[in-house]
């Protein structure tokens, strides 16, 4: 009997780790996510954007607001010195900020994150002012240049288990006075980048593996990374099946979600209000729905899950209609949450802790973390109604 009982235990181990690794359940596990954003990818470091040090006390109020993953936007070619290594102080700030997310049951997005441009944008352009195509020798050394990165740092956290997960890019030539028009053109480029990505962190071994790694559509724009015309597929994986994600992000409509002085404040025709020209005139909702639809057919159904790395709105302090405007923000986090995480996309909502709405600008903020108080409760709560009422796809 016990020697029977040792074997079903050892069969149910054994699946679990097995099961645990997969992509697709594993994407289950981490909605809602959350953005520590403004903070490890700033180029003058960790409180040059936000003014709050990154603490185990904030990573756990992020857990207690019911959020399940954190996605730390991260800079790594700035802190390297001359021969490119990796500062070894700034790699062990991030290690500890990690360990802060892993210790509260979070899981983790690790990613290199636009990181002064060197490939994201000087990767695709070989000026920064205007479009100039690289050549094959600018490629060939962006490629090296990645690879050593990515090796240097998936050789720190080899050992992490399947709560860690890496991101090889941020938002690749989404500059929109350079690239917007030239997706196509540069995909090819970005199949290159994905595929050195992924070949950099499996030949690290241990846990790297078969651990999960994303990859970045065209520009994280859901349009061009489920056009066929533009080309967009995800790269080789030694590890075999079920251990790649694909990541868009999702700020439509961006005149109501981005634009700061002058944009859209009332989002849905029920929180119009009566001809105004700050009423939404697209992306309402439906939108976010055929969106993430086509998200799923190409990629969820096809065994890549998605993060929506990045998802916001800025929430402004209006002179007139407030009311119309908060319900706005909490009817546009519903939806956008709910139809994501029904389509098998994980929505990780943009935080960059700037607690001042000035004015009609607004701000995408939701924790004040220097008070770990609640700053826009009108998004968290669409965020949690939502993860109430979503479920996630078989």
């Amino acid at each position: 009997m016990i020697r029977r009982l040792y074997t079903l235990l050892l069969v149910a181990l054994v699946a679990t780790t097995a099961f645990s690794a997969d992509a697709r359940w594993l994407a289950g596990q981490m909605y809602p996510g959350w953005n520590l954003g403004n903070t490890l990818e700033a180029t003058g470091g960790e409180t040059s954007w936000q003014s709050t040090p990154t603490t185990q006390a904030l990573i756990d109020y992020v857990r207690q607001q019911g959020f399940r993953s954190v996605r730390i936007p991260c800079s790594w070619a700035i802190h390297c010195d001359a021969q490119g290594v990796i500062d070894p102080s700034w790699m062990a700030r991030v290690r500890q900020i990690v360990d802060y997310c892993i210790r509260s049951g979070l899981y983790v997005v690790l990613n290199d994150h636009w990181d002064g441009g060197w490939i994201e944008v000087q990767g695709f352009s070989r000026s920064v002012d205007e479009f100039r195509p690289v050549d094959e020798a600018i490629i060939q050394a962006k490629i090296a240049r990645l690879k050593d990165l990515w090796t240097q740092i998936a050789r720190e956290f080899r050992d992490y288990d399947d709560h860690l997960l890496l991101a090889g890019l941020n938002e690749p030539f989404q500059q929109y006075n350079l690239f917007h028009d030239r997706h196509q053109e540069l995909t090819p480029i970005l199949l290159r980048y994905n595929q050195a990505f992924v070949d950099a962190v499996r030949a690290t071994g241990g846990r790297n593996a078969t651990r999960i790694l994303i990859c970045q559509g065209p520009s994280t724009s859901i349009a061009s990374t489920t056009d066929p015309a533009v080309g967009f597929r995800m790269p080789s994986d030694p590890a075999g099946a079920g251990r790649l994600m694909v990541e868009v992000h999702y700020y439509e409509p961006w005149d109501f979600c981005g634009v700061e002085e002058g944009g859209k404040r009332f989002w849905g025709a029920e929180r119009h209000v009566a001809d105004s020209p700050y009423n939404c005139t697209w992306g309402e909702p439906g939108h976010p729905q055929a969106q993430f639809s086509r998200m799923k057919q190409l990629f969820f159904d096809q065994g890549y899950p998605v993060i929506i790395g990045e998802y916001g709105a800025n929430w402004r302090q209006l002179g007139d209609h407030q009311s119309q405007h908060d319900a706005s923000i909490t009817a546009w986090f519903r939806d956008v949450t709910l139809q994501a995480v029904k389509h098998g996309c994980v929505p990780m909502v943009w935080d960059i802790n700037s607690p001042d709405q000035q004015g009609d600008r607004g701000t995408m903020t939701i924790i004040n973390r220097a008070t770990l108080t609640i700053f826009c409760p009108w998004a968290l709560q669409g965020i949690q109604e939502a993860v109430k009422a979503a479920s996630w796809p078989q």
